[in-house]
């Protein structure tokens, strides 16, 4: 049985705490990385001799052919559930956007600067209008991150999707000095995490949202806007933010926190020995999880699981550059530091704000 929908006015304060919402909802985090070890498994017998990387990485590096000291990095992704909503409000100037600026940030975790874009748009019945709303969401943020579109595919697939549904995905390839790609060994205990703000779900959490907040509800007022708005607020890249702060601090590695959250996602990027230490206290979160947490009952893990609960990347830093790299972009703040881990302790850990 799902999470039972409730109004903005309903108390769940009485209810249980849910300990596995976004499964509830339909989503198995466990059953992914599961396939995400297998994969891994399966690459480990051959590799390609360039391949630089193994799989689960945020993208894949390939040594750049006639150039030993470069690097193309590639990284492919969706939108996930929220094109639903999209449809839903018939909304579709947003989407595109979104996923240009998730993949943007998956290879800025490398250091890695986009080169070009493709997207693939599927859909139930082709409507013309709409595709070229969605696919001028994608030329904007390729326009805006200076990332050619050289181009993708329309599929039409009646049977597959709903009439007035659609799936949108797309494929990323940047380029990086093999000698900038940020090594997790050189993080160390006492260095400083800098966040930087989320606007909001982004391309993640909306199986879980949705399951929580009906459509007919999409249209109330909340935080100045209406629901669907807020669900809808736009990914946004972090690749300028990042640029900016590697001109005042050195940065030694970064995550995007995408499905997972903190307690997923950091964790790829901190050596085996290092643990990050996070006080929520430090960072506005936005109204919307609170609404989200509030009406899911859900537990102190769940929220940091599978919502990025108001921070959508990640730096680490030495602890002397940290005021230099938090002054150095809107919203950035110092939002915890690395310690020592012993075996068997967690890799993230979250001071709940008080």
């Amino acid at each position: 049985m799902r999470p039972r929908e409730r109004t903005l006015r309903g108390d769940a304060s009485e209810a249980p705490v849910v300990t596995d919402a976004y499964g509830r909802a339909g989503v198995d985090i466990a059953a992914g990385n599961e396939a995400v070890e297998r994969y891994q498994k399966l690459s480990a017998a051959w590799s390609h001799p360039d391949q630089l990387d193994s799989l689960g990485g945020f993208g894949g590096l390939f040594r750049l052919p006639g150039d030993s000291k470069r690097a193309l990095v590639a990284s492919t992704d969706g939108v996930g559930t929220k094109i639903l909503i999209a449809a839903e409000l018939q909304r579709y100037d947003t989407v595109g956007a979104d996923l240009v600026n998730h993949c943007v940030n998956d290879i800025l975790v490398v250091n890695a600067d986009p080169l070009f874009f493709l997207d693939y748009l599927a859909v139930g019945k082709l409507q013309p209008a709409v595709a070229a709303q969605i696919v001028a969401g994608v030329h904007r943020a390729c326009r805006d991150n200076n990332c050619a579109l050289l181009g993708g595919e329309t599929a039409e697939m009646p049977g597959l999707y709903a009439p007035e549904h659609f799936d949108l995905a797309g494929t990323i390839v940047g380029v990086v000095q093999i000698e900038d790609v940020p090594r997790r060994e050189d993080v160390i205990p006492g260095d400083a995490i800098i966040g930087l703000p989320s606007v909001g779900l982004h391309t993640n959490g909306y199986a879980l949202a949705r399951s929580l907040i009906a459509p007919d509800e999409w249209k109330t007022q909340f935080a100045g806007l209406t629901l669907g708005e807020v669900l809808l607020a736009e990914h946004p890249s972090y690749h300028a933010a990042v640029r900016a702060m590697q001109k005042t601090a050195r940065v030694k590695s970064m995550s995007h926190i995408t499905g997972g959250g903190l307690l997923e996602n950091v964790p790829r990027t901190l050596p085996s020995n290092a643990k990050a230490v996070f006080e929520a206290a430090r960072w506005p979160v936005p109204p919307i999880f609170d609404e989200l947490c509030r009406r899911g009952n859900l537990s102190h893990t769940e929220r940091y699981r599978a919502l990025n609960m108001g921070i959508g990347y990640t730096l680490v830093v030495p602890l002397e550059d940290a005021p230099r790299a938090a002054g150095a972009t809107a919203g950035a703040r110092v939002v915890g530091w690395v310690e020592a881990r012993d075996q068997g302790e967690p890799q993230v850990v979250i001071h709940p704000a008080r």
